[in-house]
């Protein structure tokens, strides 16, 4: 999935004293640093289509030196940025268009950059319920087969504590879903409940004080009821971020009875706290809602449409059959999103790197996805086109319906989970 090589895209380095505050400066320094992922060249190969070329060596210097004259703006990495074209920084619509054309990331280092700017982003915007989706470990990884849900778990937790490091002056807590899973990942990352400065590793379910019992039955008991913790779901202090991981869809109550405890505080700029859902898969999550133990399907409608999603990686692999050797044709793309950009699908070319086909402001279905790469390598004369295939044959190809329910509008639920 992503190529691990360490050569990087030349970087101009500026840094400028940091101004308290989350809104307008970090609103700043995120338009910046959008821009900068758009605009800067892809150093290397494996997932995205080749980035804009390097601006000239003039230019950079003229946007540090316009950004060093506004004491409105943090400390800032500048990557081949260009001159901003409105006092203070980029226009709202340059900055949507910037991210309507960023390409996947080539690295996890890419990754983790754009995922810190498109959630402090979506949090300027006042979003407090955002998910942050992508695979996390490359995938020849993924493929082995010694590698366990928990290796992944664990990259997983590694990745969160990473991305937590860039928000630590809110306070950040990583939450696993109950104490023995917290401490068997502390134990295992050997690193204690503060890994670092304004970070904290714990969990959602907090055992009462003094219940030292290392297996506690009424807690399993109530997960596989799907209805929630009860009760022993608390916040932490002096902490405006929660990103839950590893949490599974039985769990998921645990992370809405948090949101109702949180949702009303209010730090000293007047800003909500944030809950970051990373890594857990929604989409597949959302597909046991309604199953026996399961939370009902009620909960999208409630609590998960109102996710939004700030950065979104989600890959998908299909096989067709052709009349002509090799009579096999397999393909795959990926729905990508990094807020406040739309949602590009995108066609592996077989050259790894990805092209654009289209973008959306509304996040395509999985059977609209698939569609849309079909249509694509029918452009391309890779498959016969749809009144050479024939009306017939095509629907036993798609079927009725090519939806799942949670994909359908639903009266009560909120259209922020594709938007």
């Amino acid at each position: 999935f992503f190529s691990l090589s360490t050569s990087l895209a030349t970087m101009t380095m500026t840094t400028h004293p940091m101004a308290p505050g989350r809104q307008g400066n970090k609103r700043s320094n995120a338009a910046v640093a959008m821009l900068s992922i758009a605009l800067s060249t892809a150093p290397i190969h494996a997932f995205a289509p080749q980035s804009a070329s390097v601006s000239s060596h003039n230019t950079v210097a003229s946007a540090a030196a316009a950004a060093a004259k506004s004491p409105r703006r943090p400390a800032t990495l500048l990557m081949n940025i260009p001159i901003p074209t409105a006092e203070g920084g980029a226009t709202p619509e340059e900055i949507k268009s910037a991210a309507d054309s960023i390409a996947p990331p080539a690295s996890f280092y890419e990754l983790q950059r754009a995922s810190v700017s498109a959630t402090q982003m979506a949090i300027d915007d006042g979003f407090t319920l955002l998910e942050i989706e992508f695979p996390p470990l490359p995938a020849n990884v993924l493929e082995m087969d010694d590698v366990s849900a928990y290796d992944v778990a664990k990259a997983n937790v590694n990745l969160a504590l990473d991305f937590a490091k860039s928000f630590s002056e809110m306070g950040v807590a990583v939450m696993l879903p109950d104490e023995s899973e917290c401490n068997i990942m502390l134990e295992d990352l050997k690193v204690g409940d503060k890994p670092y400065p304004g970070v904290t590793l714990t969990s959602l379910r907090k055992g009462v004080e003094g219940d030292d019992r290392i297996f506690k039955p009424e807690n399993v008991l109530i997960g596989l009821m799907g209805r929630g913790s009860g009760g022993t779901v608390r916040p932490s202090d002096n902490t405006n971020m929660y990103v839950i991981v590893v949490a599974s869809a039985q769990e998921l109550p645990d992370v809405e009875e948090l949101y109702e405890q949180i949702k009303d505080q209010k730090d000293e700029n007047g800003n909500s706290p944030v809950i970051v859902f990373y890594n857990l898969k929604l989409d597949v999550l959302r597909g046991d809602l309604g199953a026996p133990a399961f939370p009902g399907k009620d909960f999208q409608d409630r609590f998960l449409s109102r996710v939004k999603p700030a950065y979104y990686l989600r890959t998908r692999q299909y096989s067709r059959s052709v009349p002509q050797p090799p009579f096999i044709l397999n393909y795959q793309g990926c729905i990508f999103r990094s807020y406040p950009g739309h949602y590009q699908t995108l066609l592996d070319t077989g050259t790894g790197r990805y092209r654009k086909v289209v973008g959306s402001d509304v996040r395509p279905a999985l059977g609209e996805f698939k569609e849309q790469l079909t249509d694509a390598l029918r452009e391309e004369g890779a498959i016969a086109k749809k009144e050479d295939e024939g009306a017939l044959f095509g629907f036993l190809r798609t079927g009725y319906k090519t939806t799942t329910w949670w994909e359908d509008e639903r009266e009560d639920a909120s259209m922020d989970w594709r938007t």
